[in-house]
């Protein structure tokens, strides 16, 4: 594990650490290619510079967000601001379904929106995949 998420994930309770290195995991392995780091205070990964994955632990939960998610069509999911991201919160490692959490990862990278160009655009965004 990187050192710097190493260190985010440290810095949570046990629970919500367990949550986060499970999450660490399973993103790994299912986007070995993708750049990973902390961006904006949380750990993000990135697919040829575009945001895909990020998890963040919010006041009463962890956040697992699709930065495309909305696209995906799947109801566990729910709609996050105002561009195409969609959430997962936990609350408790037993909550995390990886069955899931692998169908979307997979998604992730079949399904993007351009993020990478989302200022250049002037807050535009176009499907990239």
């Amino acid at each position: 594990m990187y050192k710097d998420i190493q260190s985010y994930n440290n810095a949570l309770t046990a629970e919500d650490k367990a949550i986060c290195d499970l999450l660490y995991l399973e993103i790994c392995k299912a986007l070995p290619e993708a750049e990973h780091k902390i961006w904006h205070a949380h750990p993000v990964w990135f697919l040829d510079g575009n945001p895909v994955a990020e998890y963040s632990k919010l006041k009463n939960n962890v956040r697992l967000l699709f930065w495309s998610g909305q696209s995906f069509d799947e109801p566990e999911l729910h709609n996050e601001g105002s561009f195409k991201a969609a959430e997962a919160r936990y609350t408790t490692l037993e909550q995390v379904n990886t069955k899931d959490l692998k169908r979307w990862l997979k998604k992730s990278r079949d399904i993007q929106w351009d993020y990478k160009n989302i200022v250049k655009r002037k807050g535009v965004l176009e499907r990239l995949k």
